[in-house]
């Protein structure tokens, strides 16, 4: 019996842990039930504060974060998570569907959006290629940490064990995991056009069914990080109607 139990304990703390949060309680049962169907474990919020003190204190593998919630919105949450959470994935859930909605929650660091009402196959399908995408960083930062590597591409470098950049020998402290995914997959290919549908499917991981505006925020994001002047960016360049290159002089 014993035996039995302490299996069970195991078994439970290899289960990957998704906060969600949403104040509609139809929609957060819904989650909760399907989610654990697929083998997760789930925490629940109900509302902002409730959502940054769990996220916080419990550090979920991955958030489901609506935006319309009670006492702090969901950006305002994305945010405070951010500031000491940059790596855990957060899926940003709305009833709104305006882009300026989607582009904001991706420009505080969002990883992805959804748009009520999802169909929870899709939403299930993002959860798990999101959560694939850190196992793939883990086990690349894994097999590197043998050979100690890292990419120098110009004025860039990017530590692959620490998960680190640095910029002309400045570190950047606040790059999000999928940022510094983007910057990874452009340095390994220095000089070579890369495409937003590439992008999307290599580092997000799944089809995003057209939606390469996530790829063009993201973008923005690291250039305001890493550039000395966006308008004018030298080491994360546009090459227009196609994609983006990382400058290898």
């Amino acid at each position: 019996m014993q035996n039995n139990m302490e299996s069970t304990n195991k078994y439970e703390e290899l289960k990957k842990k998704i906060l969600i949060v949403d104040d509609e309680k139809s929609i957060s049962d819904l989650l909760v039930f399907n989610l654990e169907k697929e083998g997760y474990k789930t925490i629940t919020a109900s509302d902002g504060e409730e959502a940054v003190d769990l996220a916080l204190s419990q550090k979920p593998d991955l958030i489901l974060l609506d935006i319309m919630l009670p006492k702090a919105d969901g950006l305002t949450v994305c945010k405070k998570i951010r500031q000491t959470l940059t790596k855990t994935p957060i899926i940003m859930l709305s009833a709104k569907g305006e882009e300026i909605d989607k582009i904001l929650g991706l420009e505080i660091g969002a990883d992805d959006y959804m748009t009520k009402p999802f169909s929870v196959r899709e939403l299930i399908a993002r959860v798990k290629a999101n959560l694939r995408k850190i196992e793939q960083t883990e086990q690349d930062s894994m097999n590197s940490g043998a050979r100690g590597n890292k990419i120098v591409v110009g004025d860039l470098s990017l530590d692959l064990d620490k998960f680190e950049v640095e910029v002309r020998g400045q570190t950047v402290t606040d790059l999000t995991r999928r940022e510094f995914e983007v910057l990874r997959y452009l340095a390994q290919k220095p000089g070579q056009v890369v495409t937003r549908e590439d992008l999307l499917e290599k580092v997000w991981g799944y089809e995003y069914y057209g939606d390469i505006r996530t790829v063009d925020v993201t973008i923005r994001r690291i250039r305001e990080k890493i550039e000395k002047n966006t308008a004018n960016p030298k080491i994360l360049i546009t090459k227009r109607g196609v994609g983006y290159y990382i400058e290898s002089k």
